[in-house]
C-alpha cells in the first residue's frame, strides 16, 4: 500500500517515496489511482464549516486597469484582475479552509447586488480562469506554435517562464491552490494547458518529444546545427550566435565565454540549449506544485499521467447533455413536455462553447463534474413560470447559487433559442435588480 502523505513541503524521505511511487505509474489502472487519491482527500476533509472567509472583489475594475495599462494586463503585474486580487488574500486561506469540501470563501461583488449562496464563489473561479487565458494577468503564454499557427497545442498555453519575480511566484503558488480546490470541491477549471505542463505538475521530467509538442521546428533546429558540415568557413558564413529562444520568443544568453557557435562548441550549444528549453518552467511549476500541496497530498500525483492529471483538475471540455439530463428536475412543467423537448433540442444544437456559457449562465460554472457522484446530490433544475405575460416578451432567469432557470412558457422553439442564447451572451454580471424581468419588446430578438 502506499504510505499516505502529509500534505506541505516535502522532505527527502518524501522524495524518495515520490520516486518510488512513479515508478508504479503505467502498472496502476487509472480507475484504481483516482479511487485511492479521493480517498486519501476524502480522509483530511473538513466538514464543521458551511464556507470559507468572506472576500470582497472589484471586477468591474479590470477592465479599465487593462486599458490604461496597454500591456492587456489588469494593473502592475495583473494585481487589479480578480486573480490578482484573491492572490493579495491568499493568507486568508488556512489549511482548515483549504480542506473544505466547497466553498472555500464567500464572495462579496464590489457594485453588484450578490447575496452568495455559491453562485458567486463558482463565478469567481470562473473569471479567474478566463483571466489567466485573456492577457488580464501574466502567468500564461501561447505555445510557440500556436504564436507561429503550426503544429500542435496551437490552442493551448505555457506557464510564462519570464514571470519569475516573487509576486509572479506567489500568483503561480495560488495558481496551484486553484488547482488543488478543483480537484478536492469536484468543480473542474476550465484552462487549457498544454499536455508537457501536466506532465511536469505530475512530476514527469520533460522530453524533447514535450518540446516538440509545442514548439515543431525547435529540435529540428538542433538537429541541423549537430549535422553540419564538419567545416569551419560553414559556421563563419552562417554567424549564428550562442544564444537560443526561450518559449516566450526572449533570445536567451546560454554562456558567458561563448559568442558564436563554431564547430568546435556546437555539441556544447546543443547540449545547453536543450537543457534550457527542459528546464525553463522549473521555477513556476515548483510553484505550482507548492501551491498544489495545501490542498492536496501531491507526491501522490506522482502515480497519474499528464492527461489523468489534467482529468483530475479540469474535467473534460466538453458537455455531455446525457449526464446533465441525468441530474435535471423539473418544476411547473412535465418532462414530457414540447417546452422541455423544444429546450434540449436547442441545447443539442448549442455549440461546444455556448453550452459552456450557458453552465456559466445558470452555475457559475463552464464545465460539468466528471460524474453523476462528483455533482454530490445537486440538482439542475428547468423551472417554468406563467407569471410573466406575454411570456415571449421575457427572458429566462438564472440563479447560479441553486443551479437554477426559470422560464417563462415560450410559445415556440425559436422564441426560446433566441431568448436563451441572449440570456448566456449578454447577462453575464450576477445580480439581484430583477433587470431581466423588463420586457423586452419583440424586435430586441436575436436573429436565428
Amino acid at each position: 500500500m502506499v504510505p499516505l502523505l502529509p500534505l506541505g513541503h516535502l522532505t527527502s524521505k518524501d522524495y524518495l517515496i515520490s520516486t518510488d511511487i512513479n515508478k508504479l505509474r503505467p502498472l496502476i489502472p487509472p480507475s484504481v489511482k483516482e479511487a485511492l487519491f479521493k480517498k486519501v482527500v476524502q480522509g483530511t476533509m473538513v466538514r464543521d464549516r458551511q464556507h470559507g472567509p468572506v472576500v470582497e472583489l472589484n471586477r468591474l475594475q479590470v477592465c479599465r486597469y487593462r486599458s490604461k495599462q496597454g500591456t492587456g494586463l489588469a494593473g502592475s503585474d495583473g494585481l487589479k484582475s480578480v486573480f490578482g486580487q484573491m492572490t493579495l488574500k491568499m493568507s486568508q486561506l488556512t489549511p482548515e479552509i483549504l480542506a473544505l469540501p466547497h466553498r472555500n470563501w464567500k464572495v462579496k461583488f464590489v457594485g453588484e447586488s450578490v447575496d452568495d449562496c455559491g453562485g458567486g464563489y463558482s463565478e469567481s473561479i470562473a473569471e479567474m480562469c478566463e483571466e489567466l487565458q485573456n492577457g488580464s494577468v501574466p502567468l500564461l503564454i501561447m505555445t510557440p506554435n500556436g504564436r507561429e499557427e503550426s503544429g500542435t497545442s496551437r490552442d493551448c498555453f505555457l506557464l510564462n517562464p519570464t514571470a519569475r519575480s516573487q509576486i509572479h511566484l506567489d500568483m503561480f503558488r495560488f495558481l496551484g491552490m486553484l488547482m488543488g480546490i478543483a480537484i478536492r470541491t469536484g468543480s473542474p477549471l476550465n484552462l487549457t494547458l498544454a499536455e508537457p505542463v501536466w506532465k511536469q505538475i505530475a512530476g514527469i521530467n520533460l522530453t524533447p518529444a514535450d518540446i516538440t509538442e509545442v514548439d515543431k521546428d525547435y529540435i529540428t533546429g538542433l538537429r541541423c546545427i549537430e549535422d553540419m558540415p564538419d567545416d569551419v568557413t560553414v559556421f563563419q558564413s552562417m554567424d549564428l550566435p550562442f544564444t537560443t529562444p526561450s518559449a516566450a520568443g526572449h533570445s536567451m544568453v546560454l554562456s558567458s565565454k561563448q559568442r558564436r557557435i563554431t564547430l568546435e562548441n556546437r555539441n556544447e550549444f546543443v547540449r545547453l540549449a536543450l537543457k534550457h528549453r527542459l528546464h525553463e518552467f522549473d521555477d513556476a511549476v515548483a510553484a505550482v506544485r507548492d501551491g498544489l500541496s495545501k490542498v492536496v497530498p501531491v507526491p501522490l500525483l506522482s502515480l497519474f499521467t499528464g492527461p489523468e492529471v489534467e482529468a483530475l483538475i479540469c474535467g473534460s471540455p466538453d458537455i455531455p447533455l446525457n449526464l446533465l439530463k441525468s441530474i435535471t428536475s423539473y418544476k411547473g412543467i412535465e418532462p414530457t413536455s414540447s417546452l422541455v423537448r423544444w429546450f434540449w433540442e436547442v441545447m443539442e444544437e448549442f455549440s461546444n462553447h455556448e453550452r459552456s456559457l450557458f453552465l456559466r449562465f445558470v452555475w457559475g460554472r463552464t464545465r460539468l463534474p466528471r460524474t453523476v457522484a462528483d455533482f454530490r446530490g445537486r440538482d439542475f433544475v428547468l423551472q417554468v413560470l406563467d407569471k410573466y405575460q406575454p411570456p415571449d416578451h421575457f427572458l429566462p432567469e438564472s440563479y447560479t447559487c441553486f443551479f437554477l432557470l426559470k422560464m417563462p412558457r415560450y410559445s415556440c422553439k425559436v422564441v426560446l433559442r433566441e431568448k436563451l442564447k441572449y440570456g448566456i451572451h449578454f447577462c453575464k454580471s450576477i445580480d439581484t435588480d430583477d433587470y431581466a424581468r423588463v420586457i423586452l419588446p419583440p424586435d430586441a430578438l436575436l436573429e436565428p
